[in-house]
């Protein structure tokens, strides 16, 4: 029998009396029981995040980048056990989790080397004072993880975190809990000191709610709905804490006439099938110059058949959504789309169960209809034309969310007026993603959240700013 997943606080593997069953979405299958973690091992892990905290603070950067090091080797070192855990909770083909534990490791690796060249300012204010500001952790941080990227999520909070000097307490995914407690083990067998990183599993209804609304925590951080995020929101704005939301996207490919639509076409297919489209940064919008539309249409279309589907651990390039309830959900928005498919477009029957969705491209979709404005979360692709390039931009700007989006464009001059337009945290120009983009500021506008993760701007998250004034006495003689 499997062993119940733990949670992991003060440096111990926890087990509750109370538990919930992860299952394995390639199959439906039980995977094995997991702890669940109420408000008393969130008060437990927030004291013993609050007791490590100033001795952790007190290291020198050089000492606590020698352990975010050391977690990363732990972490590279692990990569079979860590990408078999991530590909059974979330059905990820093997391949992507690979990749997702060589990203969670350069998150360390980064901030490893990162924090000792975090500096503070001096500031002028005129004869007679010295003025410099320094940058001082928070104390306890809370994570509140989504399920599509678990250890990439659980890196891009954690790491600059602990390099800053907080303790964090981490809630996981329900669905993904398994990887969150194996990492928070390696880091204790790397150095870091108990107490400074805890996991607590559980459901976001009790657990999640449990940590969003904790006194003993001074920031919160938040990777969801739009709808959890309100929630979220307003639990911090009543304990009087910052919040950091990364939310939902409706990521816009913008397609000029004069595109290499031999780099395009591969690249849309990639960012809407990748994790079966469960990616909130995932392009799923098709802005095309009509002057190209049916082509790029057509390809597109053609290169979506071609794709593999299958179970995680046999590494095709679609696996299944991450559950029944998210498998219907997809279902009802492309049932209720306006448009026409173009290929895909249902649920798929496998030997083996589990909860697939067909690629699907749907062609000719009002541009304020549900299904063009809303988050589908699965590999659905809506595509629409437009003919000037005002109406590319008003077009891609026509939803609630500003994650990131693409532009692909031959003419250096358009692509930074369009760039310029666009009401997103990302752009990039004839290239999407930047394969993690570790080093790059990333959040959004409007309902996509607020605050920014991961690259030098997330240490400035994690941090507050003080100002400290010398007064300089005026010297009166010589010696």
């Amino acid at each position: 029998m499997a062993i119940q997943t733990p949670c992991f606080i003060d440096g111990a593997d926890v087990t509750t009396d109370r538990s919930y069953d992860n299952i394995d979405p390639s199959t439906g299958g039980l995977i094995g029981a997991v702890s669940l973690g109420g408000r008393a091992e969130i008060s437990r892990a927030a004291r013993a995040a609050r007791t490590a905290q100033p001795a952790w603070n007190a290291l020198s950067p050089q000492r606590r980048a020698d352990v975010l090091d050391e977690i990363s080797r732990r972490i590279l070192g692990n990569v079979d056990e860590l990408s078999r855990l991530e590909s059974e909770d979330t059905g990820k083909p093997i391949s992507q989790a690979v990749n997702d534990v060589r990203v969670c490791a350069r998150y360390f690796q980064f901030y490893s080397r990162t924090i000792e060249s975090f500096y503070g300012a001096t500031i002028p204010m005129g004869e007679g004072f010295e003025v410099f500001t320094s940058n001082e952790p928070y104390g306890v941080i809370g994570h509140i993880l989504a399920w599509n990227y678990p250890m990439q999520l659980f890196a891009r909070a954690v790491a600059p975190a602990i390099a800053t000097g907080n303790g964090v307490v981490v809630k996981p995914a329900d669905e993904t809990p398994r990887t969150a407690v194996r990492i928070a083990q390696l880091a204790l067998e790397a150095g870091l000191p108990a107490g400074i990183l805890n996991v607590v599993t559980g459901t976001g209804a009790e657990t999640g709610a449990a940590l969003s609304s904790s006194p003993d925590v001074d920031q919160i951080g938040f990777v969801g709905s739009t709808e959890v995020g309100r929630l979220i929101a307003a639990s911090a704005a009543e304990q009087l804490v910052p919040a950091v939301l990364e939310l939902g996207g409706k990521s816009p490919h913008i397609v000029f006439a004069d595109a290499d639509l031999d780099e395009v076409v591969p690249t849309v297919v990639k960012t809407i099938i990748q994790n079966a489209g469960q990616t909130c940064s995932a392009g799923s919008r098709l802005l095309v110059d009509r002057r190209i539309h049916h082509e790029l249409v057509a390809r597109v279309s053609a290169s979506m058949e071609q794709v593999t589907i299958g179970r995680g651990i046999d590494d095709p390039e679609l696996g299944p959504l991450i559950s029944t309830k998210q498998l219907g959900r997809v279902e009802d928005y492309v049932n209720g789309a306006s448009g026409t498919v173009v290929t895909g477009g249902s649920r798929l029957e496998t030997e083996f169960g589990g909860s697939y969705f067909a690629p699907t491209l749907i062609d000719g979709v009002d541009p304020l209809s549900k299904i063009a404005q809303e988050e589908v979360f699965g590999p659905v692709l809506v595509a629409m034309d437009f003919g000037q390039e005002t109406e590319a931009i008003e077009k891609a700007n026509a939803t609630d969310y500003g994650l990131i989006a693409a532009v692909w464009t031959a003419d250096i001059d358009r692509a930074f007026r369009v760039s310029r337009a666009l009401r997103v945290g990302q752009v990039f120009v004839n290239n999407f993603g930047a394969s993690g983009g570790v080093e790059l500021p990333f959040g959004g506008v409007k309902k996509s959240g607020y605050g920014r993760e991961k690259g030098v701007e997330a240490l400035l998250a994690t941090t507050q700013t003080k100002a400290t004034v010398v007064k300089v006495a005026r010297s009166t003689s010589s010696p």
